[in-house]
């Protein structure tokens, strides 16, 4: 997967360049390790990816809508938890 093209795609489509880098390092790590290829029998790609942070709630923020669909995967799946990233991620402090 193309963290890069992901992170430009859910700046774009989500309006928060704060929290797409994180989410697309994520998104990247674990398209690296295999498990959602073996898990689903297909690669992760951008598209996949933000088709499912659709899904998620409208009001959510797009941190809080990557760990949705992980916690989703996590709960069919297993071992997707380790991906989540903080939800106040991409806010000043």
């Amino acid at each position: 997967m193309d963290r890069q093209e992901l992170e430009r795609v859910l700046s774009e489509t989500f309006d928060d360049a704060g929290a797409a880098g994180v989410v697309a390092r994520q998104a990247g790590d674990m398209a690296d390790g295999g498990q959602f290829d073996a898990d689903f029998g297909g690669e992760l790609t951008v598209e996949t990816v933000v088709e499912n942070l659709h899904d998620a709630p409208d009001e959510y923020a797009l941190a809080e809508r990557w760990n949705w669909w992980l916690g989703a995967l996590d709960l069919s799946h297993g071992g997707y938890a380790r991906f989540s990233v903080r939800p106040d991620v991409g806010r000043q402090s």
